[in-house]
């Protein structure tokens, strides 16, 4: 590396990861100076070649843990795309991770594409004509294109599943096992995911290879987050919602709410009331959605009204207050909906307004965080009281990686690529992707 591009590195804290130049731009571009935990214990292994099971609550920097070892690989072996995969559950985190990516690769050719419903086929197969490097999607669709010979699966390095867990709530299990059966076996494979039920867990058995794990306090709140319980009378929600709104401090918000209607009415009625608000739920169509977020993030709304859509993958810097107007329907979904406060390292708060009828959600919620959630009472509101519940013993430890999810498969292994600093990249050059072709390589040399 030269002097100048090793100064910049000092300066913006990555130096020790030996990134290109281009990539250091872009995150001093960013204001990003030092690397996040996830980051940091997650990078060296991603340049290596190594498969990555990370464990990590939303609002961690996961997206620049997986990104530039992405970047930096495909700033040293360019080539015609799609060459690495990244799936989302939901369009909106598709946006926000080709967004990010994006941004570090400001300074460098590589170019990306999303691929998800709402959006004509014709668009998208317009845009993968132009081989980009990295196509980041939602499975439904990225099985679609694959299907109708739109979107070449067969040069894929890299496959990302960012947010697996809640790919599983929504159903795309399926699609994601006929995704991978459609991909090379002889690929990189880095697998993030919030919590880790069974059916994820086997997935991950399947998929990973050796990976170094990593595990945050995955399904505890941030620490910078102040998260409470208001119990309140179900017919009062809304006045209680006027007075939080009302705070010095909730100079911006996003209100969660438990259906599309009440999301929209709602909305309605905070606009009318001379709030500047706007909803986002799954009713609306993608510009719809695309609008109401980019109206958010420049600040043209001080309030989002959303479903459970914005749970996940929503990046907003600056947000106030995250208010739960409707518990949601998981204990899991506490911890991502509440993680829309409190990123990047700022501090935020939290409500939850629980009637008599949250009970078993308040009891199972404290169960999966090991915690008692604090009760607040607003003056003018003293509603119900809770009761603990008896009887409940709080989770101890966190959830096993299952032996840290070594795969029973007897895959080919990767090597060392002459090309790529020791780095342990596959090959391009993949002839014998049959198998003949692996069977002499070696992967753990490279770990």
């Amino acid at each position: 590396m030269s002097s100048a591009s090793t100064h910049e590195a000092v300066e913006c804290g990555f130096d020790h990861f030996r990134l290109d130049r281009k990539l250091l731009r872009g995150l001093k571009a960013l204001g990003f100076a030092t690397p996040r935990p996830i980051q940091a214990d997650t990078i060296p292994a991603g340049l290596e070649g190594q498969d990555v099971l990370g464990l990590a609550q939303t609002g961690t920097g996961k997206t620049a843990a997986f990104g530039l070892p992405i970047l930096q690989r495909l700033v040293e072996e360019p080539g015609e795309g799609p060459l690495v995969l990244i799936l989302a559950p939901t369009r909106e985190l598709a946006n926000q991770i080709d967004a990010e990516l994006r941004a570090l690769a400001k300074f460098t050719r590589i170019e990306t594409c999303t691929v998800f419903g709402g959006v004509p086929i014709p668009t998208q197969a317009r845009k993968l004509k132009r081989r980009p490097e990295i196509v980041v999607g939602c499975p439904g669709r990225v099985l679609d294109l694959a299907n109708r010979g739109v979107l070449d699966l067969s040069e894929v390095e890299t496959l990302v599943l960012d947010e697996a867990d809640h790919m599983f709530d929504l159903g795309f299990l399926p699609d994601i096992r006929r995704i991978i059966a459609l991909l090379p076996e002889d690929r990189q494979n880095l697998f993030f995911s919030a919590t880790m039920p069974r059916e994820i867990r086997k997935l991950a058995d399947e998929m990973l290879f050796e990976p170094h794990v990593v595990e945050l306090a995955h399904t505890a709140p941030a620490e910078r987050i102040e998260h409470f319980l208001v119990p309140i009378d179900e017919g009062r929600k809304k006045a209680l919602l006027d007075v939080v709104l009302a705070e010095d401090d909730c100079e911006s918000a996003i209100v969660f709410t438990r259906t599309k209607h009440r999301a929209k009415r709602m909305a309605q009625q905070l606009d009318k009331a001379g709030h500047r608000a706007v909803a986002l739920q799954g009713n609306m169509s993608q510009s719809q959605r695309d609008r109401a977020m980019k109206g958010f993030r420049q600040g043209r709304y001080d309030i989002l009204v959303a479903t459970d859509i914005a749970a996940r993958g929503l990046d907003v810097a600056g947000i106030d207050y995250v208010i739960n107007f409707d518990p949601p329907s998981t204990p899991e979904t506490y911890t991502h909906r509440i993680g829309r406060t409190g990123r990047s390292d700022a501090s935020g708060k939290a409500c939850t307004f629980v009637t008599s009828e949250d009970r078993v959600w308040v009891r199972d919620t404290e169960r999966m965080l090991g915690d008692r959630i604090e009760r607040r009472s607003m003056p003018g509101f003293e509603g119900i009281r809770l009761e603990d519940a008896r009887g409940v013993s709080p989770k101890k430890g966190r959830p096993a990686a299952n032996g840290r999810g070594r795969s029973s498969r007897n895959r080919g292994r990767r090597g060392s690529d002459s090309g790529s600093a020791g780095r342990g990249r596959a090959s391009r050059n993949r002839s014998g992707r049959g198998g003949a072709g692996r069977s002499g390589t070696s992967r753990s040399a490279s770990r």
